[in-house]
């Protein structure tokens, strides 16, 4: 059976995600300035994909979250 645990890579994906979904809406709905925010995380997925840097992955490391499924 294949090992379904979440890596650092799934969950800077999903939060990634959310943080997209999120700054749309209230850009939407609250203030057109909430844009930035979709701009910034889209840079910063750019960046991750070329550098392989990416901030939140420290974090992650701090809470033992796993590289990989091994």
């Amino acid at each position: 059976m294949k090992n379904k645990t979440m890596t650092v890579d799934d969950w800077i994906h999903v939060f990634a995600g959310q943080m997209i979904l999120i700054s749309l809406a209230l850009g939407r709905w609250v203030n057109p300035y909430w844009y930035f925010l979709t701009m910034f995380v889209g840079l910063n997925l750019l960046q991750y994909g070329i550098t392989k840097f990416c901030p939140l992955r420290f974090v992650l490391k701090l809470f033992k979250v796993p590289e990989s499924r091994e």
